[in-house]
């Protein structure tokens, strides 16, 4: 077997989990570290409405990408599924169908947030005074937005087969070319905001390169053919069966976070500066506990592959435990660090107290999170995402959303941190609905003896 290669049907669940999410997590702070340096470097050099106008352009950026991602999440699942079942030749039609559909996903993403992104920035109440520089940075970052789709999906591809090592390293590189460039760009050329999101497009398409040139290397089903490329229609088809509702359920997410937004932007630019930086820390929580729930989803794929029903139960149980208690551990551990924490995005006192407002609510309940995002994995893994979708529309967003336009429009509620308790109490409803809909899925597909 390939060094690169985890076969995922077979031996001890936990060491193959941790062995391939460890590399995932390190890789998803790099990423993070994308937003994080963009965060610190334009918050120290440029000022607070800088710092306000990147952090006000998350939920929208969320939004458009989360869509791309869940199909990415679809190509994932087939991928696995194939090779748990040992069919080579779906296998390699997979790879060349996902390639193409992230270069047509990435333009049509950098039209749509291009053409419109003011308009959206508008209508999320953005801040009148951070307008204009958000506005510029979306248009930059959604200019180079199509090498952030194809290396994610290109690194999906590769985690099909378990290979997270090889993501990490070309991610770590990336770190770096992004953190050299936000300093030269901001510091010596003053360039802003605009600096961030030009050094962050860079970054990208140095991964984007990347990971395209390894899937050339492969081994024959896994093997990029730029002679190959197209779209097979009966694989393009179990993609969006998979990726749609996963897109979709992204996009929920993260209007109702958009939602959440705009009512943070109604305390001015300073309680968003707060927010950003929150969201920032969080972030560092958030991926350690969805890394698993990614490798939830991609060990449940390959065994769904291989017919084993039993196995599948097994690992979204170790999947649930460890997520609660890195939840748990890193949580707290970052709530107890939160002033120091905030301290590094911003030295101004009042922007370091409205972090912490967002964060003593969201990091002490962050592992109903964790558990919600791995049983939905599980769920997808083994072929179903519209009853996530469903769930996540009802559960989650729905749940948001009527408390938002009800309990928060009290006059005695209608404070900066509740804003925030609609996270917690969405959490866990949904995954509830989530397991419920899991135990009912598996008697479904798993044979009568």
């Amino acid at each position: 077997m390939s060094k690169n290669k985890i076969d995922m049907t077979e031996g001890a669940i936990f060491t193959k989990l941790v062995k391939f999410s460890v590399p995932l997590i390190l890789s998803s702070v790099l990423q993070l570290l994308f937003n994080a340096a963009d965060i610190v470097v334009v918050g120290r050099y440029a000022g607070d409405n800088s710092l306000a106008a990147v952090g006000s352009t998350s939920s929208m950026v969320n939004l458009l990408v989360n869509f791309f991602i869940g199909l990415g999440v679809g190509c994932n699942v087939v991928a696995a599924n194939f090779l748990g079942a040992g069919k080579k030749e779906e296998l390699n039609k997979t790879v060349h169908t996902t390639m193409v559909l992230s270069l047509l996903g990435g333009i049509f993403l950098t039209i749509i947030g291009i053409s419109f992104s003011r308009q959206i920035l508008i209508i999320m109440a953005s801040p009148e005074e951070v307008l204009p520089l958000s506005t510029l940075y979306l248009k930059v970052f959604f200019g180079g937005i199509t090498a952030t789709i194809v290396y994610n999906f290109g690194a999906a591809i590769l985690r099909a087969k378990g290979d997270t090592k090889r993501p990490l390293y070309i991610l770590l590189a990336a770190g770096v070319i992004n953190v050299i460039l936000n300093l030269i760009f901001v510091i010596f050329f003053k360039l802003d905001v605009a600096g961030v999101a030009f050094a962050t497009v860079l970054s990208q398409v140095f991964a984007a390169v990347c990971v395209v040139f390894i899937l050339t290397r492969e081994e024959e089903e896994f093997r990029l053919d730029f002679k190959k490329l197209g779209i097979d229609k009966a694989i393009l088809i179990r993609i969006i069966k998979i990726g749609l509702p996963a897109g979709f359920q992204g996009m929920l997410f993260s209007f109702s976070n958009m939602v959440i937004q705009s009512s943070v932007n109604s305390f001015g630019a300073v309680f968003v500066a707060g927010n950003s930086a929150a969201q920032s820390i969080e972030g560092f929580v958030y991926i350690s506990m969805n890394s698993f729930a990614q490798g939830t989803l991609t060990f449940a794929g390959q065994n769904m592959g291989a017919q084993k029903f039993d196995r599948i139960k097994k690992v979204v149980l170790i999947a649930e435990v460890i997520v609660i208690f890195i939840g748990l551990f890193l949580g707290f551990t970052a709530l107890f660090l939160g002033r120091t924490l905030l301290g590094i995005y911003s030295d101004n006192p009042k922007v370091i107290e409205a972090g912490l407002l967002r964060l003593s609510v969201i990091l002490s309940t962050y592992c109903t999170c964790g558990m919600m995002d791995t049983m939905a994995s599980a769920i997808r893994g083994v072929g179903h995402s519209i009853m996530p979708m469903i769930v996540t529309l009802v559960g989650a967003c729905g749940l948001r959303m009527v408390y938002l336009f009800t309990f928060f429009r009290i006059e005695r509620f209608h404070t900066f941190q509740s804003i925030f308790y609609s996270y917690p109490l969405s959490w866990v409803v949904t995954f509830l609905f989530l397991t419920a809909s899991f135990i009912w899925i598996m008697k479904k597909i798993t044979p009568r003896a």
